[in-house]
């Protein structure tokens, strides 16, 4: 493995115009395609299985789908996400189980230098995202990188999520804030 690519994946600065990276983009590049056009369940199933770095039982996501590399996503079982997805995965991409995910969500790892000497020679670096079983996002949500979202939240549509949240909670806007915790009893 690449220095670039190591610093990656430890989440440390690190430069993506680099030729194993590019080769791996270009991998990404291949499978998101023919996943796109294909009409075929069991085709789609096979491409996302080599696409991704894990896909659980029963997981489906709509296309059109797009990532940065694919293989550093790992999505749970029974998960739904809808179309229009972005996953930039320059940093894991964890999904846990039954998750809910409306159309046009992002999820972002990587983050860019604040010192524009640094930035425009291009260093950046990548940070997780992890989001807890059975979360729902809505329609065009946001996820920053560094974000954990904890099990049962849902996060109202359009919302940016810069910071966790805890499991449990509604939380919306922008930035997302809770507004309530959520009661299993409930309906919400």
């Amino acid at each position: 493995m690449g220095e670039n690519k190591r610093r990656m994946l430890a989440g440390d600065w690190y430069l993506p115009d680099d030729e194993e990276l590019g080769a791996d983009s270009i991998r990404r590049a291949r499978l998101c395609q023919a996943y796109n056009a294909s009409l075929d369940h069991d085709e789609r199933r096979r491409l996302l299985e080599e696409l991704l770095g894990a896909v659980g039982e029963g997981a489906r996501i709509r296309p059109p789908f797009q990532c940065d590399y694919g293989q550093h996503i790992r999505v749970g079982a029974r998960t739904f996400v809808n179309f229009g997805a972005i996953f930039l995965d320059a940093a894991a991409i964890t999904i846990g189980a039954d998750v809910q995910i409306g159309p046009n969500v992002q999820l972002l790892t990587p983050a860019h230098e604040l010192d524009t000497e640094r930035r425009r020679a291009g260093w950046e670096r990548a940070l997780p995202v992890t989001i807890g079983d059975n979360v729902w996002l809505g329609g065009g949500v946001i996820v920053c990188p560094g974000v954990t979202i904890g099990a049962d939240t849902v996060v109202g549509a359009g919302s940016v999520v810069t910071k966790d949240l805890p499991a449990g909670v509604l939380a919306v806007g922008n930035p997302a804030r809770v507004i309530r915790t959520l009661d299993e009893t409930a309906d919400a």
